[in-house]
């Protein structure tokens, strides 16, 4: 934060997270035209509605700032849907359904850091590839069917508050917090830091690099399969297309949120921010009437914006 203060204007103003800005403007549009939807109760139920999002975003951020990405997070999304609401284990408890998810997701991830940092492949084609088999093998298993009922349990929890507050919110809030820590204060995040600002400077710091990338792909995998499990928990029901826009949604909102592929000032609560400015967008939308159609319109506009930022972002910081 100091040394963007110590930037000129023009640089400071690029150089704050546009998540930023694009939450206040919608901010500002409720208040003018809708005021009475800017209550707790209202916005507790959109932003509950963005929290698979925002853990999954938790991933991606990680995995961008070691200037990779991950595009699977969709299939262990629709994987872990498919175990759990299909009765294939019928009758497990909770905790086994919880383990297989971050079993799936870290070995996922593990697969696909080791292919990426072992094997220099593309991390893009790598973690489509993988997320398109994943949806492959679903479709294989449920015969191109959604499969049936999420146990009842998931639900229960989901719909639980503190408060006023829905606990997926809360849930969301404090694994953000544990990632701000987790970068800021341990060995492993100053790694992250360093592979992201050159690569081939912190190899000859005596930074594992190589490491670093494939624990990082292996933490965004675990994430994963905890984005699945409150996905699963929030339509309450199985499904062959759930969290399949998830990946570049989060992708679109780490951007948003200043986070470009090794560098930038957003930090962990820019890209929090930007999964927030797509919960407000749904709270337009549904305050103007605009149905699914405006609703995908405005998301692939973010997107877009996300796009021509990380453009500007990169000119700026070469």
């Amino acid at each position: 934060m100091a040394a963007l203060l110590n930037r000129p204007l023009a640089q400071r103003i690029v150089g704050i997270p546009p998540a930023y800005y694009v939450f206040a403007a919608l901010l500002f549009v409720l208040w003018i035209a809708r005021p009475n939807m800017l209550n707790v109760n209202v916005m507790g139920v959109f932003i509950r509605q963005v929290a698979p999002l925002g853990v999954l975003v938790l991933g991606q951020l990680l995995v961008m700032k070691v200037k990779s990405i991950d595009l699977s997070g969709g299939g262990i999304i629709l994987l872990v849907n498919y175990f759990i609401s299909s009765g294939i284990f019928a009758g497990a408890s909770l905790a086994f359904f919880i383990a297989l998810a971050l079993a799936i997701g870290t070995f996922i991830g593990l697969f696909n850091g080791l292919m990426i940092a072992k094997r220099r492949v593309s991390a893009v084609i790598t973690t489509l590839a993988v997320s398109i088999i994943l949806v492959g093998f679903v479709q294989f298993l449920s015969s191109g069917k959604p499969p049936g009922d999420v146990p009842s349990i998931f639900g229960d929890i989901y719909n639980t508050k503190l408060g006023p507050v829905p606990t997926p919110v809360i849930f969301w809030f404090a694994l953000t917090l544990a990632m701000a820590a987790f970068l800021s204060r341990t060995v492993f995040g100053r790694y992250v830091m360093s592979v992201g600002e050159s690569a081939e400077a912190a190899h000859f710091s005596g930074v594992p690099v190589e490491r670093t990338v494939i624990l990082a792909h292996t933490l965004a995998g675990f994430i994963a399969g905890v984005a699945a499990l409150v996905q699963t928990a929030s339509i309450a029901v199985g499904s062959v297309r759930v969290g399949l826009d998830l990946p570049i949604l989060a992708v679109a909102a780490t951007i948003l949120g200043g986070v470009v592929f090794g560098r930038g000032d957003g930090g962990v609560w820019g890209p929090f921010f930007g999964v927030l400015s797509f919960a407000l967008l749904f709270v337009v939308m549904t305050a103007f009437g605009i149905g699914e159609p405006g609703k995908l319109i405005a998301q692939g506009l973010i997107i877009l914006l996300a796009a021509v930022f990380y453009g500007v972002r990169t000119a700026k910081l070469k």
